[in-house]
């Protein structure tokens, strides 16, 4: 078989247009799952049972831009550079006091309910204020020693945006 025939049969309409689409849907692709939503691979059990370890998400950046943070939000907080995102949810909000007491979440001294908690702990933790323009996130497995979590204050503009499951 000739080239030409081969080049017919397997691509029979390859034409300018056809290149105008693929580079269209390429620059697409690559805008969406680049910067507005942003494929996640879950590695850790901090989130556990909500977001198991191994398994993905998206990161959806326009969550906040029409809307508040609010109290158990789950989000996507950037740690360091541009890959490093750990997934923790809001437990507390500017201004307040968060304390755990033998693994009870208080803030501002009333306990909060916590149903997303399947693993309680004994974590003790001093009453600290949240200050302004930060937010304090914590992960959903409790069941582990504090000193093995990554957890506290977060400025706000360190929050990526909300998680899709």
């Amino acid at each position: 078989m000739s080239s030409s025939i081969i080049h017919r049969f397997f691509f029979p309409s390859l034409n300018k247009t056809f290149f105008l689409r693929l580079v269209l849907v390429g620059l697409t692709c690559f805008l969406l799952f680049g910067y507005i939503l942003i494929p996640l691979r879950i590695q850790g059990h901090s989130m556990e049972p909500t977001y198991q370890n191994g398994s993905f998400a998206f990161c959806w950046r326009p969550q906040y831009l029409f809307s508040q943070i609010e109290r158990f939000d789950v989000v996507t907080v950037r740690f360091t550079g541009r890959s490093v995102m750990l997934l923790k949810r809001i437990i507390g909000l500017p201004g307040e006091t968060v304390e755990f007491r033998q693994g009870n979440l208080y803030v501002n001294g009333k306990q909060i309910d916590e149903p997303y908690v399947h693993h309680h702990s004994d974590w003790n933790l001093a009453p600290r204020i949240i200050a302004p323009e930060h937010v304090y996130v914590v992960g959903d497995n409790r069941g582990t020693a504090m000193s093995r979590h990554r957890f506290g204050q977060v400025r706000i503009d360190r929050i990526v945006g909300g998680v899709l499951l």
